[in-house]
């Protein structure tokens, strides 16, 4: 969803900078947003806390950059351009999936935006499996909830972890460019730059 849906790494950098400054700290020493981009929320919190020991637990630190994103996507509603006019001629030939590594919350907030969840058959959020990206966990969720067999799914990624999760489930992958150049997604073996090309590689007009 992050990134491919909606355009929101953005955003959750953003959150996760203004709840740090709401609780007295600048940008952490020893942490890269970048390096987070494509896995859950626990896993950055986690290292923060980790390295920082703030007064909040990890769920009250959870709880307050959520709120953060939701707020700022509500706002911006920065679904990327051509996205929702794809989706149509997709749900009509295919069964559509959202498998995010963001918490449902989130989720439920970008797909209100557009009435973009009329869409998609199943939705899977990181709270509801054990390892979040790059392991293959998601997407396996997906497929059986889809109940179609992993072989048979395409996964479309913009992140590495996604990549890497995608490839791990046994599915057909494509990357997308809105985040890391094409460069740096290459072991997926179709790499788009828009939507125009992804709605031609998947339904089949090129």
């Amino acid at each position: 969803m992050d990134g491919v849906i909606v355009d929101s790494e953005p955003v959750h950098e953003r959150a996760f900078v203004d709840v740090l400054r709401s609780l007295g700290y600048g940008f952490p020493e020893g942490l890269r947003f970048a390096d987070y981009v494509g896995r859950s929320d626990h896993v950055l919190w986690q290292d923060f806390v980790g390295r920082h020991r703030p007064a909040q637990s990890l769920e009250e630190l959870l709880a307050l950059k959520r709120q953060r994103v939701i707020q700022l996507v509500r706002r911006a509603a920065p679904i990327f351009r051509g996205l929702p006019e794809l989706l149509e001629p997709l749900a009509a030939r295919w069964p559509l999936a959202v498998a995010s590594g963001s918490e449902r919350a989130v989720i439920d907030a970008v797909l209100a935006l557009k009435d973009l969840r009329r869409r998609f058959r199943v939705i899977v959020s990181s709270g509801e499996v054990v390892h979040g990206k790059p392991a293959p966990d998601i997407f396996l969720r997906a497929a059986r909830l889809l109940d179609v067999p992993p072989g048979d799914c395409v996964v479309i990624e913009d992140s590495k972890p996604g990549v890497a999760a995608g490839l791990a489930a046994g599915m057909q992958v494509v990357a997308i460019t809105n985040t890391h150049p094409a460069s740096e997604l290459r072991p997926a073996p179709h790499i788009v730059r828009t939507y125009e090309e992804l709605g031609a590689l998947l339904l089949g007009t090129r």
